[in-house]
């Protein structure tokens, strides 16, 4: 899995609505993106514009599961 980010909010929507249902990812709410390193030359293939932050670490990719989990019920 590699993290990147997008420019802007527009380009972050076409990048999202091109990757989904073709590589499976992560929103984080930093606006960092993990995704599979297949989705990078994809992204390139459709001159959608990212920059890379680098290889995700096991504790992003771990909290990126985390952060998805809901909220305790009181």
């Amino acid at each position: 899995m590699v993290t990147i980010t997008f420019a802007d909010r527009e380009t972050e929507k076409r990048a999202l609505a091109y990757l989904l249902g073709r590589f499976s990812g992560r929103v984080l709410r930093s606006g960092e993106h993990l995704v599979p390193e297949a989705a990078l030359e994809a992204l390139a293939d459709q001159n959608i514009q990212f920059t890379v932050k680098g290889k995700t670490t096991y504790e992003q990719q771990v909290a990126a599961i985390r952060d998805s989990t809901t909220a305790t019920i009181q």
